[in-house]
């Protein structure tokens, strides 16, 4: 007996294509494991004002480090976007404008287009336009990231959660928040992020000769976003106790690399050693190599606000967990859910002194940091895009087939 079809999938998703965050990578990978699962895929971003160009002769899944497989159809919508026009201190108004007019131009393309198969939103306003009026769509979910502070917006979400045929949490954080407003858990399914799978391992000297390292010098990692929440600079100035130590630093905006470039040099006056490097932005195919010439990376989120401690779920980790990479994270809801003393060294949160010890620690004992690369390699089974897609397609299937004529409508 043959397999039934794979429904169509649309996945709506707020974000600039390409980008220097994480989230750009995020959305794209996702929504090219549900094409590779079998799902005809569409992402429907937002056209942002200003978007960075491509690398001659790449094109977005090549920047994406996207593995070989069916592609998903990508298009931009438009929206009201002038937020990049504006000082940062004037941009929550354009930014709310932004939002809602990408939002609600994503649910008329469905509805124009009289899209068949799934939807599903990461943006509660798309879907709770789908959800409603004469051209209802019967099979809408929701991805939720966090729970907005603020009533509209929170009430927006739950009108959509309430007429949705279900709800991705991306934490266990996010599921506790969402049950605790009255969504039914037996609604929710939690699926943390992941990576993308299918890479040739990268050998450790390999990597540290591409990228200029010392071979015989320990090397500790942060991969990611500079924003104030992710505690980068907590590496920083514990990289000035730890002398022996060569801390490279990849990723993040131009404006928060500066920031950071700051700090250091402020180190740097005050007698530390040189022994950090800002690399600033690297494109994503990059990230493995500064993954595999490491021998700790860090994760050292700060316990506020909410998205860090309690919603947050760091692509870093689950990329870490492919290259086989041990860490040292903060003492964090958002990570305990991820995470066990057998993977990651923990310390307590926002604590400089407390991160320069369990680096110092951790480097100390490598039979310690074999066994977390071992464990960490064996999490990383369950944790590939391909794997988090065949879930949630075979849950959507259970949802549908459980009350076909009710579920999904308003």
């Amino acid at each position: 007996m043959s397999e039934p079809p794979v429904l169509p999938l649309a996945l709506i998703a707020n974000a600039r294509m390409p980008s220097q965050r994480a989230q750009s990578l995020q959305i794209l990978q996702v929504a090219a494991a549900f094409a590779r699962a079998g799902a005809a895929t569409t992402l429907l971003h937002a056209r942002r004002f200003p978007t960075p160009s491509l690398p001659p002769g790449v094109d977005l899944f090549e920047y994406y480090a996207l593995g070989p497989g069916p592609r998903p159809t990508v298009t931009a919508i438009p929206c009201t976007d002038w937020i990049d026009r504006v000082p940062t201190r004037m941009q929550y108004l354009p930014a709310r404008l932004q939002e809602l007019t990408f939002a609600r131009n994503a649910a008329k393309h469905i509805q124009n287009a009289n899209v068949q198969g799934r939807v599903l939103s990461r943006e509660a306003e798309s879907a709770r336009s789908l959800l409603s009026g004469s051209k209802a769509h019967p099979n809408v979910y929701i991805e939720v990231h966090r729970v907005p502070g603020g009533k509209t917006r929170k009430r927006w979400l739950l009108e959509a959660a309430a007429g949705a045929r279900g709800v991705i949490a991306i934490s266990g954080g996010v599921r506790d928040d969402m049950v605790e407003l009255g969504v039914p858990s037996a609604d929710i399914l939690v699926e943390h992020d992941g990576f993308e799978a299918g890479h040739e391992p990268i050998a450790k000297r390999a990597a540290r000769a591409k990228l200029g390292l010392d071979q015989d010098r320990k090397v500790v990692v942060y991969t990611g976003g500079l924003l104030d929440w992710k505690g980068v600079d907590l590496v920083v100035d514990a990289a000035a106790k730890l002398p022996d130590v060569h801390f490279v630093i990849a990723g993040g905006m131009d404006r928060d690399v500066e920031r950071l470039r700051e700090r250091y040099q402020q180190n740097l006056q005050s007698g530390a050693p040189d022994n950090v490097r800002l690399e600033g932005f690297v494109a994503p195919a990059e990230v493995r190599h500064y993954l595999a010439a490491a021998d700790l990376g860090l994760v050292p989120n700060r316990s506020k606000p909410a998205i860090s401690a309690k919603y947050t779920s760091p692509l870093k980790v689950f990329e870490a967990m492919e290259a086989g990479l041990p860490l040292v994270v903060s003492d964090l809801p958002s990570l305990r859910d991820i995470l066990s003393d057998d993977e990651a060294g923990f310390f307590a949160a926002d604590d400089g002194d407390a991160l320069e010890s369990a680096i110092r620690l951790a480097l100390s004992k490598d039979e310690r940091l074999s066994h977390m690369s071992e464990r960490m390699k064996e999490r990383s089974k369950n944790h590939s895009w391909d794997a988090r897609a065949k879930r949630i397609l075979a849950w959507m299937d259970l949802r549908e087939s459980q009350a076909p004529s009710t579920l999904g409508v308003a």
